[in-house]
């Protein structure tokens, strides 16, 4: 049974704004973003008959945007572009949270299989989540990998809302530093 349904009616008034930062802060264009964030809409909505309500929408949609911007480094950078690579994140995965945004198939995707891709960005995540502060990990993962809510997070931790944020954000930024010397 799904726990989230779909309501693509709503995304551009609830999800828009969420998304076109999320996208900015990772390709620092904002024409660009903007590109990413229709993109992403337009492939949710493709794609909307795969949505097992698993995860909660905005989940599902970053995943999408995700999966945009790694496209998007592809495209312009023909080194790493040309190394295509599988990730094996599944159900069967014992790996802490499932990697949810990772197990949105991409309708887009040049894969005609719409494999889990790219193991190397995968791993290279994994690698610099696992060098964050351990309370700014768990944020991070509670937030962002599982979707869970600010009040659940903060109830479940003792903290409060100020606190979770300044965490994920300060987690954000390590984790793009950390990406940005070992993948990009």
């Amino acid at each position: 049974m799904a726990l989230h349904e779909l309501h693509p009616q709503n995304w551009v008034d609830q999800y828009a704004d969420y998304l076109f930062n999320y996208a900015v802060a990772r390709v620092s264009d904002a024409e660009i973003a903007k590109d990413l964030v229709q993109e992403t809409f337009y492939a949710g909505l493709n794609s909307a008959k795969n949505y097992k309500g698993d995860a909660a929408e905005r989940t599902w949609l970053i995943a999408i945007l995700k999966r945009k911007v790694i496209d998007h480094y592809r495209k312009i950078n023909s080194k790493k572009g040309k190394a295509e690579v599988r990730v094996s994140y599944g159900s069967d995965s014992d790996s802490e949270g499932d990697w949810l945004e990772e197990q949105v198939a991409d309708p887009f995707s040049q894969d005609g299989d719409n494999a889990l891709e790219n193991e190397e960005l995968g791993m290279a995540i994994q690698e610099c989540i696992s060098k964050l502060p351990r309370k700014q990990s768990l944020v991070f993962k509670m937030k962002t990998i599982q979707g869970m809510s600010t009040e659940d997070i903060c109830n479940d931790l003792g903290i409060n809302p100020s606190n979770l944020w300044v965490m994920i954000h300060r987690a954000r930024t390590a984790l793009m530093g950390c990406l940005n010397e070992n993948w990009f």
